[in-house]
């Protein structure tokens, strides 16, 4: 990972602020492909979806894609047939500013539920804001500030690979600190590359980032109605990855992939602990996931953590009902790497000293592994999630008032 996000050649970006946040924050992200562009996207599986996921997953697989522009503030969700007309005239505008078709700009929106979007101030904006497209650092900077929410720090993060055929890189954008629960994809997530990739190669490419990373992280089990994430390649680089720099580039996507879904978690509202949930000795990978989810989402484990509590009664009684069908006297628990549960029978352990290390490290590591028995193998799973703190609770009851 770079020291500082950077472009990759054929795009530009831009934020700004059109008047849509109480707060006078910024609100409007652009990022920009040169020429025509491939381009994927994965979206939520809510049935209650945003007018912008209706008319993006529309538009994808391309390629012919040009551009990707954000709202925060205004989900544009639960609008009905008003909101899908407010999210095409959202992609008209910046299609005329840039000069494309209104089908080649996809669309994202994010923040409130079930208010129209503001649409003079965003008619106004969109021209502006394209104005002040550029290719440096600070500009796409600029845009991942402005797709924020409740985010604190805007996420961003850039990579360079060395391929057969020359360098390209890849750089990825996200926002999202709650409702975050797969699938898919728990967030807002824009990620560019200038490798010459073809639509197909995309979503493989964009699918296997995902899977592993988006879609195993958690907050709150809340599936948002907005969930994005759309790959753009410029091919500006000129290389054509050949089956070895495919791999290398599905690594690297997948990098980028994970460094943005870890620092959702990382700024998880409220949140005093990231928790990093692993799961082992499954026979399949699926039933892994269904474990450490189950564990990653349960509100007792969350809170143990919070107050330090090393009660791994939560943690394992969480595993028993994600409906795998283990047998519990195969099944042993580390907490932070001290044992607490040792095929089905409470370890002997310093409980003190647990819980000392719980509230002075923000780090927090638990250890499932099934040893034997139903349900047995050689398949593991990661999930990551936060703690659930009062601030959480707060921060949540009071977001629309």
């Amino acid at each position: 990972m770079t020291g500082q996000a950077k472009l990759p050649r054929g795009f530009r970006a831009a934020g700004y602020t059109c008047g849509i946040k109480v707060s006078g924050k910024s609100d409007l992200s652009l990022f920009v492909a040169d020429g025509p562009s491939s381009a994927a996207g994965v979206f939520t599986t809510n049935r209650v979806c945003g007018a912008p996921v209706v008319v993006s997953r529309r538009r994808v697989p391309s390629g012919s894609a040009r551009a990707v522009i954000i709202n925060s503030g205004n989900s544009n969700a639960a609008t009905g047939d008003p909101g899908i007309a407010d999210a095409e005239r959202m992609t008209a505008e910046l299609a005329l500013s840039i000069g494309c078709r209104p089908e080649d700009v996809l669309v994202c929106s994010t923040g409130v539920i079930g208010v129209p979007l503001p649409m003079p101030l965003l008619l106004s904006g969109i021209p502006q804001a394209a104005a002040k497209l550029a290719s440096d650092d600070q500009s796409l900077l600029d845009a991942a500030t402005a797709m924020m929410t409740t985010d604190t720090v805007p996420k961003l993060t850039s990579v360079d690979l060395s391929l057969s055929g020359g360098s390209v890189r890849i750089a990825g954008v996200c926002k999202g600190a709650a409702m975050i629960a797969p699938n898919m994809a728990t967030m807002l997530g824009v990620v560019l590359t200038d490798a010459l990739l073809t639509p197909a190669q995309c979503t493989e490419l964009l699918r296997a980032g995902v899977e592993d990373t988006f879609n195993c992280i958690s907050v709150d089990g809340h599936m948002s109605t907005s969930d994005t994430v759309l790959l753009l390649a410029s091919g500006a680089s000129g290389v054509n990855p050949g089956a070895d720099d495919l791999a290398e580039l599905a690594a690297g996507i997948r990098q980028v992939c994970q460094h943005l879904a870890t620092s959702i978690i990382r700024d998880a509202e409220g949140a005093d602990h990231f928790i990093t949930v692993d799961v082992a000795g499954i026979v399949t990978r699926s039933a892994a996931r269904q474990m450490a989810r189950a564990i990653a989402d349960s509100a007792l484990v969350k809170t143990a953590i919070t107050g330090g509590d090393p009660n791994w009664g939560r943690i394992v009684s969480a595993a028993g009902y994600s409906g795998v069908g283990f047998d519990p006297a195969y099944l042993s628990l580390r907490i932070n790497g001290t044992e607490v549960y040792r095929a089905g029978t409470p370890a002997i352990f310093d409980a003190a000293v647990v819980s000392r290390g719980l509230k002075s490290d923000r780090e927090v590591h638990l250890e499932l592994t099934l040893h034997g028995g139903p349900e047995s193998g050689s398949c593991s799973a990661r999930f990551w999630t936060s703690d659930l703190t009062a601030e959480y609770v707060r921060l949540n009851s009071e977001y629309t008032t």
